[in-house]
């Protein structure tokens, strides 16, 4: 149930991102945003992984501040195979993704429990 809520979790906020901020990244309606989820979800299970084990000299160089960058491409890929969503870069997706981990951060320890 708690990977439901966060994958509904996801998808709103990162609707509500696109739709009222009125940024670089563009969702055309809800169920792109909830397949965004359920991509971004699976990336981040695998490929994160991976771009994070390549990136490590550079995240332990940059003090950790390099995943921030490893975040945005894996925002970038997500929405290369999803239909209706759009990144206009990678500082858009950049800004996308620090937001986006804030507020689905925020919202999943309010909502779901251990």
């Amino acid at each position: 149930m708690n990977l439901i809520i966060r994958l509904l979790i996801t998808a709103i906020s990162a609707f509500c991102l696109a739709k009222y901020l009125n940024i670089g990244v563009h969702i055309d309606d809800f169920t792109s945003a909830l397949v965004f989820a359920v991509v971004l979800g699976i990336l981040n299970a695998i490929l994160k992984p991976l771009l994070s084990f390549i990136g490590l000299p550079l995240t332990v160089m940059t003090l950790g501040l390099f995943s921030l960058v490893i975040n945005a491409v894996v925002v970038m890929v997500a929405a290369y195979f999803v239909k209706g969503m759009e990144v206009e870069g990678f500082w858009w997706a950049m800004l996308f993704s620090i937001v986006l981990s804030f507020i689905t951060s925020v919202l999943s320890g309010l909502l779901t429990s251990d």
